[in-house]
């Protein structure tokens, strides 16, 4: 482009380029000041600061979009408000780039030095499903630093560092894995931390809080934090404090290293913000419904969270599919191997349950019976394989309950269960016994203590590694399961390790639980149908109807709400109840359902009485399953009381 410009300009102009580049490289190379100020995290607001070493000229900042662990482009753009600029005391204009809503313009004036911006976050109120769940309330909150922050368009997170302080309500105590510089009148100030390390370090906050040593006298040291509505949903049985001490134990014996320098479990127990559970590398942020710690009912549908949340840190933090391993939080994520990081997970989460003994080896095959019967079902597998629910998970997270057997949901955490149950079975027989699927974690994800990092992974190398641990044809093997169209589900894990799935009208285990924690009526394996409990005077919604069953030919539909079962105002025992008697007589199940306005009555043919999947002992296999759910760790001893 200076062919026609005399060389001694073209020099000039070139170093010019040069200066600022290197003036904006200096700049980059200063630390990011962010301060938070959360004393009115009870009235759903965060308030934040951020301040920027810059050089004049055009400058744009962004609002991180693509959230690591949720795989998708998440970050709650519409949350943020307040946005102000302004450099040398005086207020600069911004514009928002007209394509991308997450970055913002402005030119920074001559000898402008910093650039100060100033932003609220808004917390969603009340509990309401979605991605942008509620992450404060009255009494407590959760920090997530991505809400409150901006970074320069371009910059790796690596490459950037911010020096965060953070400012609570009078009287709240906190938690985070993010190192502490100094602390004093509720004011925090961290120390020095990349933008990689500041986003995956979330701060728990509140009124009521709890912290339990889970390693005690042991290097790394972890810690569980809880945060609770009050102080009564802190407490917590010993022989929980002794199944998640297990849990620290177990994960040592299989994957024999820690990538971290410390790990701290961040537990908020409220029925004010939405369940979930995101993973970090340091930390986890698990969230269960108020007396989640006092319930059985609910801790038992909930006991393989913080599993699977921790185990995250080595399958997902550490080693991260090349498509997930982005350099920063505008890239998009590929999730074609999601059912690695969250499958693999998923059936970790499976089998440390068992293993640290919060669940029986029956509610282990109770669990796994149900995983499998509904997959099984899944009539969606005719036309979208496993890989594709993966590669498509950026959609499917906010996906609604409606149309979700035929739609597909995230099916790569369940599913990958089955298959990386499969996994395990077949290195067991291929060595012999020698060998299992915790080898090839240790080989792959284990290797040396380490600080936190990220170590990227290819199909290819999933392969090579497996191969190293039992020779197999392992591409092969992956590439049917996930590709395949069924008709069924993935079932020769469970029928390698002894067992094989079967019905009959004895209630799975899993239903009381989970109809207590997701407040639905189970059906779906008699009628076929899910009721949701919504609270509605009028009936309550059928979430979902299984193509093929005896609810979809008698003509129900997602969507519909369930009135009245057998001319009586309906509740979860009576269609129970009604579904026993029809078993023994030969008139269908009346369901008065109303559509939108319209009321109708369905008769449903269906006289197979209750049915519900369990695991049968394949008489003359030995049994794997319960070999693979025995404790690997020396037993860890309950606290006293």
């Amino acid at each position: 482009m200076f062919e026609r410009i005399p060389r001694q300009i073209c020099l000039t102009i070139a170093a010019l380029f040069s200066l600022v580049a290197s003036a904006k490289a200096q700049e980059a190379r200063k630390p990011i000041h962010l301060s938070v100020d959360l004393r009115e995290a009870t009235k759903h607001i965060f308030h934040a600061k951020l301040m920027f070493p810059v050089a004049a000229g055009p400058l744009t900042l962004v609002y991180p979009k693509w959230i690591p662990g949720e795989h998708a482009p998440t970050g709650p753009i519409v949350n943020l408000t307040g946005l102000i600029f302004r450099a040398d005391g005086k207020q600069i204009p911004w514009r928002r780039d007209d394509v991308d809503m997450f970055a913002f313009h402005c030119q920074v004036p001559n000898g402008a030095t910093e650039l100060e911006v100033s932003l609220d976050y808004v917390s969603p109120s009340g509990s309401s499903p979605g991605r942008e769940n509620p992450s404060a309330t009255a009494q407590l909150a959760v920090l997530n630093w991505y809400t409150v922050l901006l970074y320069p368009q371009g910059a790796k997170s690596d490459d950037l560092t911010y020096v965060a302080n953070l400012q609570l309500p009078a009287g709240w105590k906190h938690g985070t894995a993010l190192p502490i510089a100094n602390e004093a009148n509720n004011a925090i100030e961290f120390q020095p931390a990349i933008l990689t390390t500041l986003v995956d370090s979330p701060v728990l906050t509140g009124a009521h809080m709890r912290v339990i040593d889970l390693s005690p006298g042991q290097k790394p040291e972890h810690h569980i934090n809880i945060a609770a509505e009050t102080e009564a949903g802190l407490e917590v049985a010993s022989e929980t404090i002794r199944q998640w001490r297990q849990l620290v134990a177990e994960t040592g014996a299989i994957f024999g290293a820690r990538h971290y320098r410390h790990y701290d479990f961040l537990l908020t127990e409220s029925d004010n913000v939405e369940t979930d559970g995101v993973e970090h590398h340091e930390s986890s942020d698990n969230r269960v419904p108020a007396r989640t710690l006092q319930d059985p009912n609910i801790s038992d549908a909930l006991t393989d969270l913080l599993p699977h949340e921790f185990t995250h840190s080595w399958n997902g933090k550490y080693r991260r599919p090349l498509g997930l391993a982005t350099p920063n939080y505008q890239e998009p994520m590929k999730g074609g191997l999601l059912w690695v990081y969250e499958g693999m997970t998923q059936y970790y989460g499976t089998i440390l349950s068992a293993r640290i003994g919060s669940w029986t080896p029956e509610k282990l095959r109770e669990n796994l019976a149900w995983v499998a019967a509904y997959l099984d079902q899944r009539k969606g597998r005719s036309w979208r394989d496993l890989e594709d629910t993966a590669i498509a998970a950026q959609i499917l997270y906010s996906s609604p309950e409606e149309y979700r057997t035929w739609r597909r949901d995230t099916d790569y955490y369940d599913e990958g269960t089955l298959i990386w149950l499969e996994a395990d079975t077949i290195i067991r027989q291929e060595s012999k016994g020698k060998k299992s699927l915790d080898d090839f974690c240790r080989k792959f994800e284990g290797g040396e203590n380490t600080g936190p990092k990220i170590v990227p992974y290819t199909f290819e190398d999933i392969v090579a590694a497996l191969q190293e641990i039992a020779p197999y044809d392992w591409k092969g093997f992956f590439t049917q399961r996930i590709n395949s169209h069924g008709p069924g589900a993935p079932l020769g894990g469970i029928e390698n390790s002894g067992w094989k799935l079967v019905y009959s009208d004895t209630p799975n285990d899993n239903r009381a639980s989970n109809e207590v924690a997701m407040r639905l009526t189970d059906v779906q394996f008699s009628l076929g149908f899910l009721v949701r409990d919504s609270g509605g005077e009028n009936g309550d919604e059928i979430s979902d109807v299984i193509p093929g069953s005896p609810a979809a030919l008698a003509g129900l539909a997602p969507g519909m709400k369930l009135v009245a079962v057998n001319g009586r105002k309906w509740n979860s025992d009576d269609l129970h109840e009604a579904i026993k008697q029809a078993k023994d007589g030969q008139e269908p199940i009346e369901l008065l359902i109303e559509n939108e306005d319209f009321f109708q009555t369905y008769h449903v043919d269906y006289h197979g009485g209750e049915r519900y999947p369990h695991l049968e002992k394949i008489a003359g296999k030995p049994d794997m399953l319960s070999e693979i759910a025995k404790m690997k760790a020396p037993a860890v001893v309950a606290p006293k009381e």
